[in-house]
């Protein structure tokens, strides 16, 4: 009976973690959805990473969120249509923008 009630107990505790994505984000109010271009950022490719590249990335991109990837990071892998990603090397020159 014991090992019936471990997976049990186990596989209850991961349903919680699944989450669904109804939808686009949008404006509030209701406007247009927000979403992520990454090719319309690529000239930031090889700049400094600091606050005004990652402002101007996030205008170029369109996208309502920043995520800063450092050198050897781990990023969760949740998706997101409203996020730009942006990877820096040791030396805090970007080498990657992409969106997710």
């Amino acid at each position: 009976m014991t090992r019936l009630i471990v997976p049990l107990v186990a596989a209850a505790g991961l349903a919680g973690c699944a989450t669904a994505d109804t939808g686009a984000a949008t404006e509030p109010g209701g406007g247009e959805a927000m979403t992520c271009n990454a090719a319309a950022a690529q000239s930031q490719v090889g700049k400094v990473a600091s606050a005004e590249t990652g402002t101007a990335i996030l205008r170029d991109s369109s996208a309502r969120s920043l995520r800063w990837g450092p050198p050897r990071g781990a990023w969760t892998m949740d998706y997101r249509q409203d996020r730009v990603n942006v990877r820096y090397d040791e030396q805090m020159n970007i080498v990657e923008i992409t969106c997710g």
